[in-house]
């Protein structure tokens, strides 16, 4: 897959990452959620350093993550529920048409 460089910026500071063709308005939008992030987190008054400033951030982040990936995999399995559910009622609609035809 081709790349190219995307410069975003993060609290300030420019970074030129490498990104796929196609993917430069992602990259541009997670750059700016975690700057707004580390923002947020560095105006906090309990977190005193930069290194935790960003440990948090990571954490927050991660968390975010797990909770999505979380919520997906429900609203698959009851997805699937309700894919079950029709393909038991198509079927029962098919045989009783079936019946009526015989």
């Amino acid at each position: 897959m081709s790349q190219r460089t995307v410069e975003i910026n993060i609290v300030d500071r420019k970074l030129k990452i490498a990104c796929p063709i196609g993917q430069e308005t992602a990259l541009l939008s997670a750059a700016q959620v975690l700057s707004d992030r580390l923002i947020k987190a560095g105006a906090s008054k309990v977190i005193s350093t930069p290194e935790q400033t960003l440990v948090m951030t990571a954490l927050n982040l991660a968390n975010d993550l797990l909770k999505a990936q979380q919520q997906l995999k429900i609203e698959q399995e009851d997805n699937q529920q309700k894919i079950m559910l029709l393909q038991s009622t198509i079927e029962q609609a098919l045989s009783h048409t079936k019946k009526k035809i015989a």
